[in-house]
This record gives C-alpha cells, structure tokens and sequence, in this order.
C-alpha cells in the first residue's frame, strides 16, 4: 500500500499518457513550459525517474507533444480539403475553418504549437503545406494574384485566421456554429478581395 507522499513504482498504466496530459495542464495553467520532468513525475506519483523511460528530455517531450497537436491540426486540415472539393477559394476557406476549430477544441494544444513553432521558425506543418498548395493552385488558375508568391499569399492567410482563431479562443467573439461559419466566409471574403488576380494594365 501506498502512503500519502510516498513515490509509486514505475507500475502505471500509461504514464507516457498520463506525462503529455500533465504537460499540457502546466502548460495551460501557467502559460509557459516553465516545469521540469520531475514535477511531472511528482505529479503522476512515480519515481523522479520513470518518465526518463519515455522521454529523454523535457525538449523531447514537448516536442511529442507538438507533434501530436500538428497531426491533430493535419487530419483537420485532410478532412477540410476532402469536403472542399478543387476550387482554391473553398479549399482556402475550408481550411481556415479546420485551423479555427482546432483552436477552440484542442486550445492548449493550439497555444504550445504556436510557441513551438515560433520557435523553429514558424509555418512547418502539413496544413501550411496544404493552404500554401491551394494557393499555388490559384495562382495557377488564376484566382490568386501571380506578384505574389504561394508562401506570401499563405503567410498572409495564416495570420488572418490565426487572428480570428486567436479571438474566438480568448471568448472575445460569441463561438456558436453559425457565428463561426460567418466569421471563416467574412477573412475568406476579405482576404480573396486582396488575393484575387490583378487587372491588366
């Protein structure tokens, strides 16, 4: 029997789990990864080194754990461009809804990939990839602007809705489906007004 204080075996039924969980409400309790391995061995009540077995490093937790939010983001962002269809203008829209909406269910997740992102120098997962593709693919087209590259036009479509899903998630904008739903067609509205093709002169 265990007595109050006294560190568990290693015998746990998934303290890997149970690790990136207790990260995440650090996290999420004092805005930044100011906590040690340690802590959340204390926390999952298991010896100071038994997360050592999952993880060699505090670096290489968090960086499972951006992982795991930019596949979260990643399958969104799939499912997004799949219900779409091949118009760059409803891919762009789609996604930008799929990046809003993983920000309001997975929050933590959303803030710890930002940090970590800026950290490695920004714009590295799939669904960048993904918005930055249906851009070519509208400048191709001829619904995007060709002075501007694919990466700017993504760049600039990224930083509106991060904007927006900035807000929504701070509950400084009302977060029901069809407030939602507005919000994502009014940037994509705003956005292709200035993204769209250039007249000739």
């Amino acid at each position: 029997m265990v007595t109050k204080g006294e560190e568990r075996p290693y015998h746990h039924g998934n303290l890997r789990r149970t690790l990136l969980d207790g990260a995440l409400h650090l996290f999420a309790e004092r805005g930044g990864v100011d906590f040690t391995l340690r802590e959340l061995a204390r926390a999952a009540g298991v010896t100071h080194n038994a997360p050592y077995r999952h993880f060699a490093s505090k670096a290489e937790l968090l960086a499972a754990l951006r992982s795991e939010g930019l596949e979260l983001l990643a399958g969104a962002a799939r499912s997004a461009v799949a219900g779409a269809g091949p118009s760059p203008q409803a891919r762009v829209q789609a996604l930008g809804e799929a990046y809003v909406r993983f920000a309001l269910e997975h929050p933590h997740h959303f803030r710890l990939v930002l940090t970590t992102e800026a950290e490695r120098g920004g714009a590295g997962s799939l669904a960048f990839e993904m918005l930055q593709a249906a851009l070519d693919d509208g400048r191709a087209s001829g619904a995007a602007r060709n002075d501007l590259t694919a990466r700017e036009l993504a760049l600039v479509a990224w930083a509106l809705v991060h904007g927006l899903a900035s807000l929504l998630a701070a509950g400084q904008l009302p977060t029901s489906e069809s407030s939602l739903r507005r919000y994502v067609k009014l940037c994509s509205t705003v956005f292709f007004d200035g993204a769209g093709p250039r007249p000739r002169r």
